[in-house]
């Protein structure tokens, strides 16, 4: 934090004794000085101050006014106390048959459920205080709805509400519901890795609540949701800079949630930029606050965060234990399906890296059930439609503005009014072609998007399930004691792991159809030597340009690469020998030439390199596949060499 922000500090806590005396004085015109509204002074002891004066007010009403603050901004220290105070208003507004009040406290109770995780309940109480309250309160109220549809993972709905505050802070001409509005959009949007979009409308909140000297829990909140946007994007100075100014309001005025949730997200920054002492101060920071707070949706993201941060550093038995404590917290009936799809995530790579493929497989299943859920192709199409209709909604309302302010022209301008609208006319008609155009074009980028994720979804998925294979093959291996069968799985092993490569490629690289093939094969090569051990004696040489192949045919290559290499160690040099395998790929005028040799014993008789075992067989299969023909030398060494005639070049 700043010099300026510890004066700011000093100041408030000097004059706080004073200012508290000024809040509440029922003698005034103005009684009651609401806080974040007439004044910013929500120092330790505010909370306390309106719980020593709220019972002596003159009015039902300003009872109930200073009350529902008491109730709500409780929320930001402890969610308990803060729901004892809203069934006290609840029951006080029900003896006193005041159906405003009761709605507003409805209102208020919502939001305090949704963020104990009680969102069945949260929703319920918002419908019914909808019919009671004033059209002024809607937009608060649909923010409140929104908020627990988001937790459900269902962003679609979420992103209704949030277009229904806004429209309703625009007819009211409401700058906070609006700011607000364009905050939970950018946390929409960054929940969906549309960090751009979250940017944009995180920027444009933060604008307005400063535009209106508005720095309250939810300006705190935009700092964040800005700045997790930023983080997402990779541009880590600025993230840092909006969470620090997050952090120095949130300490200043005590909103020990948004506290958690900055403290969460530095955890992964820090984890980021190497920086692990930090990382895990953020992470006790973060529990400490929710712990506080009595809030378990925090605390299970703060284990959570904790728990990625010790995936990154290696420490995958810690990083189990502090994802199953987040998963504990969460519970069977918690609501949020984004965070709990995140917590299977983390734990599957923990227990993949701690070697129990069993459980990570069981973790991953989880994630990928939750992960479609919540981030389906309706969804996103559905939020994509919302933020062009209200777009279009609000240029036609302006051109109508002008349409009304011509036809009031005076009566000596009409022709010139006449020339004015036809001209008018005729920019709407061009405007609305060149808008109608812009959105099919939007919308088939956006389809050829989801079908470009979709399919690189599938190579991920594919990739990830052959591993699971491998993995288990692995695992079975261990309980084999026959060497020959052992041998067998070590090379079924190596077979699938060199399809898994070929779909890695896909989904990692920007040709969906091709692979490169002196990549693949640099990969392929280091594998089968790690596998076998025989990394630092055996040398391998790759005696090709870049060459990019259709996928139909890189596979069987890379099966056929992957039988040549593991037969060349076999048998090529027995005893330890060190050597040299090398791989040429070229592409002729009309056919493609493969060459893998070595420089070992060569084929001698007896030896099953030269037999009709499994791997050669299956050579030949794929050699015949791809209409090739295959040619043995014997020159020091041994020499493959394979034409396959008209291959699919990318």
């Amino acid at each position: 934090m700043g010099k300026h922000h510890y004066i700011a500090i000093f100041i408030t806590i000097f004059f706080s004794a004073f200012s508290f005396g000024q809040l509440i004085d029922f003698d005034r015109e103005i009684p009651y000085q609401k806080v974040f509204v007439d004044t910013d002074n929500f120092g330790a002891s505010y909370l306390e101050h309106l719980e020593k004066f709220y019972e002596g007010a003159p009015t039902d009403t300003l009872k109930f006014e200073i009350l529902n603050d008491l109730a709500y901004y409780w929320h930001t220290r402890n969610l308990t106390k803060a729901l004892q105070y809203t069934k006290l208003g609840l029951e006080r507004t029900l003896e006193m048959e005041n159906r405003l009040w009761h709605g507003r406290f409805q209102i208020t109770q919502g939001a305090i459920l949704l963020r104990m995780e009680k969102l069945d309940s949260a929703q319920i109480v918002l419908e019914k205080a909808k019919s009671k309250v004033l059209t002024k309160d809607l937009a608060f109220l649909n923010t409140q709805l929104g908020y627990v549809f988001e937790r459900r993972g269902q962003l679609d709905k979420a992103a209704d509400y949030a277009m229904e505050a806004l429209r309703l802070g625009e007819e009211q001409n409401d700058k906070k519901a609006i700011a607000l509005a364009y905050s939970d959009l950018s946390n929409i949007f960054w929940k969906q890795a549309k960090y751009d979009k979250g940017l944009k409308y995180g920027i444009k909140s933060i604008v307005l609540f400063e535009e209106h000297g508005i720095i309250d829990l939810d300006y705190d909140f935009t700092l964040y949701v800005v700045a997790n946007n930023y983080l997402k994007l990779n541009r880590h100075e600025e993230a840092l800079k909006y969470f620090e100014h997050a952090l120095a309001i949130g300490e200043r005025y005590g909103f020990y949630n948004n506290l958690s949730d900055v403290y969460i997200s530095l955890v992964d920054l820090y984890a980021y930029l190497n920086n692990y002492k930090k990382a895990e101060k953020a992470g006790h920071n973060a529990v400490k606050y929710a712990e506080l707070l009595e809030n378990g949706f925090m605390l299970m993201r703060s284990w959570l965060s904790i728990g990625k941060m010790q995936n990154l550093q290696g420490k995958y038995k810690n990083a189990i234990e502090s994802l199953q404590k987040s998963l504990n917290v969460a519970t069977d009936d918690f609501g949020d399906e984004y965070y709990l799809s995140q917590a299977y995530e983390a734990l599957g790579k923990a227990y993949a890296g701690d070697h129990n493929y069993m459980e990570a497989y069981k973790a991953f299943s989880k994630y990928d059930g939750l992960k479609k859920a919540i981030f389906t192709a309706e969804s996103d199409h559905r939020i994509a439609l919302l933020q062009t209709e209200f777009e279009v909604a609000q240029k036609e309302d302006t051109i109508l503005l002008q349409q009304g302010t011509i036809k009031k022209q005076q009566s000596n301008q009409i022709l010139t009014s006449i020339i004015t609208g036809l001209l008018l006319f005729l920019l709407v008609l061009g405007f609305v072609a060149i808008k109608n155009n812009q959105r099919k074009n939007v919308l088939l980028q956006h389809q050829n998007n989801e079908k470009e994720f979709l399919i690189k979804e599938i190579h991920h998925r594919v990739k990830n399930n052959l591993e699971v294979v491998s993995s288990l093959l692995s695992l079975q291996s261990t309980h084999i004691d026959d060497k020959k069968i052992k041998e067998n799985m070590h090379q079924i092993q190596n077979r699938i792991q060199s399809m898994s490569m070929i779909h890695q490629n896909l989904y990692q690289g920007k040709n969906l159809a091709s692979i490169e093939m002196k990549n693949y094969f640099k990969i392929l090569g280091d594998y089968v030597l790690h596998s076998y051990g025989a990394g630092q004696r055996i040398n391998m040489v790759y005696e090709m340009n870049e060459i990019e192949l259709n996928v139909d045919i890189a596979t069987p290559i890379g099966l056929i690469v992957n039988e040549l290499i593991t037969n060349a160690l076999k048998y090529a040099f027995p005893n330890n020998l060190k050597g040299t395998i090398t791989i040429g790929l070229v592409q002729k005028s009309d056919y493609l030439e493969l060459k893998v040799n070595d420089n070992g014993i060569g084929i001698k008789n007896g030896n099953k390199a030269n037999g009709i075992g499994f791997g050669t067989q299956l050579i030949a299969l794929l050699t015949k596949q791809l209409d090739g023909k295959m040619v043995l030398r014997q020159k020091k060494g041994t020499s493959v060499s394979f034409e396959f005639q008209h291959p699919k070049a990318a």
